[in-house]
């Protein structure tokens, strides 16, 4: 196995009664990296998810982490936030931190010090004597997020972190998250928010129907999904006109003197060769090549 892959799911296979929940579902997660695992509901992330952290038995297939299967003896180096948060409502708030603290192996005294760190960090600090059912959905997420990452294991998995989160918290713990794995942490993150995907994610795979249909780098799929289309923005008294049929003007318009066209180009012209029918006839503010979003590229596959 690569030493650069953290985590592998290999043809991994789940099913409840009459589902197939995966079918011999693949991934590779590498090492210190932001993993996206994408799809709609009911595609099989959480159950994957679960499988990893070994709450669910799969019926077939491996999980290596590291090079080699995954045992319970590697729980403890594993923070998971679930979609579902799990506080105990009738428990102090700082009680309960420090005793899931120490159920990740963590002691009294480091976990009393982290606590108050992190604590300080997030503004929550006055909440630490007070029960958990008094604190508002995103302080209570705040909390369970600190108490995920506070024994710095080397694996995160986040499913749907920033639900119930208002802006400000959004981009709070995305930086958060950024730094987890600048400090060499390698994190799986599942989410419906594409755009998150985008601003956060090396690489991502797309469960859908129980099977990977997508997997790999964010900006190689993003490539190998481009149809040739530029938008390119000029100045000229009249709308750029090509001889031939190697370029198609999909849509143009014209705001406060300034023209944008969309522009496709066909058998297998370049973009200088494109460019060069256009200086002759205009004066080029801006010229760009429209990619398709990760949001684009989901809607495609799983419409399909």
């Amino acid at each position: 196995m690569d030493n650069n892959i953290a985590l592998q799911a290999i043809n991994v296979s789940k099913s409840y009664a009459n589902h197939k929940a995966l079918n011999k579902v693949s991934i590779e997660v590498p090492s210190q990296s932001i993993f996206g695992l994408l799809g709609p509901n009911g595609a099989g992330k959480t159950t994957l998810i679960r499988i990893i952290n070994l709450i669910s038995v799969m019926d077939e297939g491996r999980i290596l982490l590291n090079g080699r299967n995954i045992s319970t003896k590697d729980i403890a180096n594993i923070g998971y936030l679930p979609e579902e948060r799990g506080l105990y409502k009738k428990m102090k708030v700082g009680e309960q931190a420090v005793y899931l603290a120490q159920l990740k192996g963590m002691s009294r005294s480091d976990a009393m010090k982290q606590l108050k760190i992190w604590f300080e960090k997030y503004e929550i600090g006055s909440w630490w004597n007070k029960k958990v059912e008094e604190l508002s959905k995103g302080m209570a997420q705040k909390v369970q997020f600190i108490v995920t990452v506070l024994h710095k294991p080397d694996l995160l998995i986040f499913d749907e972190p920033f639900s119930g989160f208002d802006p400000i918290n959004v981009n709070l713990l995305k930086d958060e998250i950024l730094q987890l794995r600048n400090n060499g942490a390698t994190i799986i993150f599942s989410t419906h928010n594409m755009a998150s995907v985008e601003e956060l994610c090396d690489n991502i795979a797309l469960i859908h129907n129980s099977q990977t249909v997508l997997s790999g780098k964010i900006h190689e799929i993003k490539d190998s999904y481009k149809s040739n289309i530029f938008e390119v923005a000029y100045k000229s008294l009249n709308e750029i006109r090509f001889s031939n049929n190697n370029y198609t003007i999909n849509e143009s318009k014209e705001i406060r003197n300034i023209h944008y066209s969309t522009i496709k180009m066909n058998n297998g012209s370049t973009s200088n060769e494109l460019l060069q029918q256009i200086i002759p006839q205009a004066e080029i503010i801006s010229f760009k090549e429209i990619l398709p979003s990760i949001n684009d590229i989901f809607i495609q596959e799983v419409s399909s």
